[in-house]
């Protein structure tokens, strides 16, 4: 393990960054700053290394990160309609942060402030929040932890605990941004996406789901069969023209609870292939159709749109307001757990 100072907050704090490495020959990076993952590098066949993770090359871009580079989002990723939600009988006004309808938890979100750094050793780190009763709107004190292994099978593990004095929200996730041809290598269009789910979840405009589930087969967000998502990303099939590109929610088709493989990213180029496990009902496939064009990142490359792609494991968005959908309530005293995992091949 390695840990340096990398520099410090508005606030003063000293920002840490740990460095850890796998068996197998995986390297990632970390900083206690939003206890976010800035690169993790796989290699390939024959050895070589890349940073498959895109990320800023500075610190003080990760105070504002509007794309969420590397995020550990908390304790509520995605959206949640009207910023509202009713639990127990009563009703909970959120931040919109995202017109009117809340994302990400709010506009000062936990992958944007100072996580404490409980434990480290070679291949995994863990690190704890102290959420108060009511920050960003959700109710309850929560402890919340989140720990990354570099597993000797080339995995890249991450386990969520959250722990609430009070009935609550708790439906975190991983925002990283894939290529598996290396951060720096431009597009993720024509790399090969595999999604183990035959239906989606129908949104609005402004991507908030009514209930509905889609059936994939005959669209173009079909992908039981793996392909690249250019060029029907760009496809005039409204849910996709809405939202700009792919920023959907799948229904995954494995049983919630167990962990179970929902998804896949190949890049024909490199050989290198990720696999992606989860114990959660959804997973959301963001192709980044938002990323600001000319964002310097690390090594002073220069991302465009689309050069990176999400896959979110998530309870599906606005299921709070939904009863139909699978819930992600931690109740008050039961400490709720998932898990996800990114599995790097070479094939």
């Amino acid at each position: 393990m390695k840990k340096e100072l990398w520099g410090t907050t508005k606030d003063h704090e000293n920002v840490y960054t740990y460095e850890i490495s796998g068996a197998g020959g995986m390297k990632a990076r970390f900083m206690d700053f939003g206890a976010n993952l800035l690169s993790l590098w796989v290699p390939d066949a024959e050895g070589n290394l890349a940073d498959v993770v895109l990320g800023f090359e500075h610190l003080e871009d990760y105070f504002t990160n509007a794309p969420y580079f590397g995020c550990c989002v908390a304790p509520c990723g995605n959206r949640i309609g009207d910023a509202r939600f009713s639990l127990n009988g009563k009703t909970y006004e959120l931040d919109k942060n995202d017109g009117i309808n809340n994302l990400h938890s709010g506009f000062d979100p936990l992958c944007k402030r100072m996580w404490e750094m409980t434990d480290v050793c070679d291949n995994s780190i863990t690190f704890l929040y102290h959420k108060k009763d009511m920050d960003m709107g959700f109710p309850g004190n929560m402890d919340i932890t989140v720990t990354y292994t570099l597993t000797p099978e080339n995995e890249l593990k991450i386990e969520y605990t959250g722990l609430s004095d009070a009935d609550t929200i708790f439906n975190p996730t991983n925002h990283s941004y894939f290529n598996l041809a290396g951060h720096n290598s431009g597009s993720v269009m024509d790399e090969l996406v595999w999604i183990n789910a035959s239906h989606f979840t129908m949104t609005d405009n402004a991507s908030i789901p009514n209930g509905t589930l889609l059936d994939v087969k005959g669209t173009p967000m079909d992908f039981t069969t793996p392909k690249p998502m250019a060029p029907e990303a760009d496809d005039p099939y409204e849910q996709l023209a809405w939202a700009g590109g792919y920023d959907h929610n799948f229904a995954l088709d494995i049983t919630e609870g167990e962990i179970s493989l929902a998804a896949s990213l190949y890049d024909p180029v490199s050989g290198r292939k990720m696999e992606v496990y989860t114990d959660l009902p959804g997973m959301q496939l963001y192709c980044g159709n938002g990323i600001q064009s000319g964002a310097r990142g690390k090594d002073g490359f220069l991302y465009q749109p689309r050069y990176g792609v999400c896959f979110e494991t998530q309870y599906f968005p606005n299921a709070i307001n939904l009863p139909s959908f699978s819930q992600p309530v931690a109740k008050a005293g039961i400490a709720k757990k998932t898990t996800t995992i990114y599995k790097f091949l070479n094939v």
